[in-house]
Order: structure tokens, then sequence, then C-alpha cells
């Protein structure tokens, strides 16, 4: 039975042009569905890397369910964001519980220019009249600008730091406050957009009443901050699995400080007879995180070895202290190298379908530190194949070969680069990969080959060295 024609037909160009039409007003529709009934935003600037907590309880006002929370960034924050977590609440104060939610970037075709969007995915939709409440845990890098830009040995650090009193959202809120902690009490000036106040080293905007949808007011606050801005401008982490047994670790990094820039002279005479006085911003000692059980740990430069530092074990961790050749001012650089091994048998496990995968923790062992490039190589055994790599977060990732000795074919190497790494990401990552057992018979093998060789190449010469004699 022949099919119905439909009774009319819209042309192609109209159907085109009505999908142009109704995205943002679906966009739109569902924005204002959503309204914030109160934001509170907390943001600390105790050190060079600022971290946002930032809790929304939000109400669906709408007629149809609503599984979807977007988050909005001003341009300048979306530059220098490195990390956006979220979470539902259940429960109250000592009882309450943390869920984690799915966090993904987004696109609304209403927002402003450069403003950028993140959608938190609810567990379960909104429907009219129901509220819940998510914390949000946002970081930047790199956004303390300091002011003055040089400083002397004896002076402190000042900074500005930019930001809005009015929380930039995509919805109505209808109450919110903000907060500031600063790390001293030395605060130069501040924005003030009333009510706003300021006890000790907290500043406090707010609270402010219905505000419209893409609100937006800036403030300004010039302040101290010594904190060492630790930067490491790249890190190469090389992670060598041999199935003999170990786990070789090896870290180069091109360490700075990101602070305000030194000038003037140094003296070592005056930052060693009064450290309270001078170099209050400058740092001499950083601390490393590494796992248990590790062995064989050096450092060093471009000189040699370094032997100012400390290592601490225990059976939950390892800590090493250490200091560069030289104090580390506003402007001043550091290249060293860190390595250590690793008992393979806590970091190397079997899967259910028979492959073997690493599980390693990716980040920087370095406390306080950002990363601006983080290229992390996982060099597996030779023999290796179908590597894959599973990291709980966005990274960049490549295949090489590298060569060492008694290789035939190679090894494999799983590249994973990432920039903007804050410590929030020093979280696990699995390499799963397929291995033959027979490989391991490869360099035994090549080993004796080549004693037998050398054996062989002796007895000739010995033979024809008493062949001459005689």
């Amino acid at each position: 039975m022949p099919m119905e024609e439909p009774l009319f037909r819209l042309p192609l160009s109209l159907l085109l042009f009505l999908s142009l039409f109704l995205l943002p007003t679906c966009f739109s529709s569902s924005t204002r569905d959503l309204h914030i009934l109160n934001a509170e935003r907390r943001i600390d600037l105790t050190s060079h890397i600022i971290k946002v907590y930032l809790t929304l309880k939000v109400e669906n006002s709408g007629t149809s369910p609503a599984s979807e929370v977007h988050l909005a960034f001003s341009p300048a924050e979306a530059e220098h964001l490195a990390i956006v977590k979220a979470a539902a609440t259940s429960g109250k104060r000592k009882k309450m519980t943390y869920t984690p939610l799915d966090v993904k970037s987004a696109e609304l075709p209403d927002g402003p220019n450069g403003t950028k969007f993140f959608t938190v995915t609810l567990l379960t939709p909104l429907n009219k009249g129901e509220t819940t409440t998510l914390e949000v845990l946002y970081i930047l890098t790199h956004s303390l600008e300091p002011f003055p830009v040089e400083i002397s040995q004896s002076e402190s650090q000042l900074v500005y730091y930019r930001d809005s009193a009015i929380l930039l959202s995509p919805y109505h809120v209808k109450q919110q406050t903000t907060f500031i902690k600063t790390p001293s009490t030395r605060v130069e000036s501040f924005t003030v957009v009333d009510p706003a106040k300021r006890a000790g080293t907290e500043l406090k905007y707010g609270p402010y009443e219905d505000q419209p949808p893409y609100s937006y007011s800036p403030v300004l606050v010039h302040f101290e901050n010594n904190n060492p801005f630790a930067v490491v401008e790249e890190l190469e982490r090389e992670i060598e699995i041999s199935h003999w047994g170990n786990v070789q670790v090896t870290e180069r990094y091109r360490l700075a400080h990101a602070g305000a820039r030194h000038k003037g002279a140094f003296s070592r005479v005056e930052y060693q007879t009064r450290p309270d006085a001078t170099g209050a911003s400058s740092f001499k000692h950083l601390l490393a995180r590494l796992p248990p059980r590790v062995h064989s740990v050096y450092y060093r430069d471009d000189i040699g070895n370094v032997s100012t530092s400390n290592l601490r074990t225990d059976y939950r961790k390892s800590e090493l202290e250490f200091q560069p050749r030289y104090p580390l001012f506003g402007g001043w650089k550091s290249t060293f190298v860190i390595g250590y091994g690793l008992p393979l048998q806590d970091f190397l496990f079997e899967s259910p379908d028979g492959r073997r995968y690493l599980n390693f923790t990716f980040g920087c062992p370095l406390t306080q530190t950002v990363v601006d490039k983080l290229i992390l190589k996982v060099v597996l055994p030779e023999g290796s194949k179908d590597p894959t790599a599973v990291v709980p977060f966005q990274v960049e990732q490549h295949l090489e070969v590298k060569y060492s000795y008694l290789d035939v074919v190679g090894r494999t190497v799983v590249v994973l680069e990432k920039r903007n790494v804050v410590p929030e990401h020093n979280v696990p990552f699995q390499v799963y990969y397929t291995f033959n057992p027979i490989f391991m018979l490869a360099e035994p093998l090549m080993l004796s080959l080549a004693f037998f060789l050398f054996f062989v190449a002796s007895v000739s010469y010995l033979h024809v060295d008493l062949s001459i004699r005689k």
C-alpha cells in the first residue's frame, strides 16, 4: 500500500531558518525556567593559586523538568581557569553528604561575547517548584598582577586582583553575597560597591537583591601577598616500566618565580642575617610529595649533584624537602632533575581481561605549584601493544618510540600533555597495554649473544696471536 503524501511540505531553506531561530529560543527558555534563590561565593586569595567556593540554591520555576545548570565565566576568568568541579549536597551541617556531578564545557547563544559556559548535569531532573543546592569549586591561575611590578630585596610584594562584586550568571539571582579572603590585614585599597565592608583579612560584598542575568560590577583589590609564586614553566615526567621489578621516574623541572621582579643588587649577607626583613616574597625551600617505598632518590641541576635535601619516608608517603642552589626572587629561574625508583608491584596490575595496567598519579609532586606545561611520558616494556590511557580529565595524547640498551624494535611511549596544571590534578590515571611474556627473554638472549660473540672473538684473537708467536 503506497504511503500517503503529507498535506504540505516546507522548503529546506525555511526549515533551516526555523531551526536557527528556535535553537536560541530553547536555550533562553531553559535559562528562564531556572533562577537562583541564594548564591554565596568565597574567594581565597591567600596563595597565588586562587580557589573560589560557590554555593548555589537553584529553583525550577518553569513547567518542564530541568536536568542541567549552567555556570558562566568572564573572558579574563576563562583564560586562566584550571579546573571546575561541582557536587550536589544533601543533609544538614555535620551530616551533609556531597555527590560529585558531571561538568562539561557548553555554549549558550544568548551569552555575552567571550563568556565561557560550563554545564552541570544534575543527578535527577528538577521538577517545577523543586530546589537543589550545588557546591562548585573552580581554580584560577596567573590571576594576581604584581603592582609595583618590580621590588627590591627589602620590599613586600603587593598585587592586584580583579573580579566582580556580583556573580556573573545566566539566571536571575534573588540574593547573593561575595567574601574575599586576603593573606594579611594589609589591604592598600578596594573598590566599594555598597553594601561592602572589611573586617580583618576578609572583604564582604553584599548582600545584593534581585540581580538580572549577566549582571556585572567590576571590583579591584590591592593587597599584600608574600607567598611564593612558584610556577613550573615546563615539567617532563618520564615513568619507565621494567617487568624485572622496578619503575624508574625521572622529572625535569624548569621553575620560575612569577611574582614581582627583583630589582637592584642581591645581598646574601643581609638575606641570611635578616631573614624576616628581607626577601619576604622569595623562596629557597621546596617540598615534593613522592609515593611511599621510594628508593634511589637523586637531585641534581646543570652543575651537578645538589646535597641540600632531606628525604622523609614512611609506609604512607615520602616527602623530599630540598633547596635550589640559590634563593629564588621574582623573575629568577632554576632548572633541576629529580629521579627515584619504585617497586613494580605497587603500581602495575592485571585487569580482568588479561591486560596489564599502570596506576600512577598525574600532576606535579611539588606542593602549591602551578605547571604551565606538563609532559608525562609512560615508557612501556619492549613488545607492549595496544596502549590506552584513561585520564579523568581532558589531555592531549600521542605515541612515540624510544630505544634503550639491548632494544630491538624499541619501546612504545604513551605521551600525555596538559597545560595549566594545579595540585587538584594530582589524581590517579591508568595506562593499559598487552604484553607477551616471551619478550622478557629478549634482553637475556641479547646479553647471552653478546657474551658469546665476545668469547668467540677473544678465542679467535688468542689463536691468531699464538699462531703468530709460534
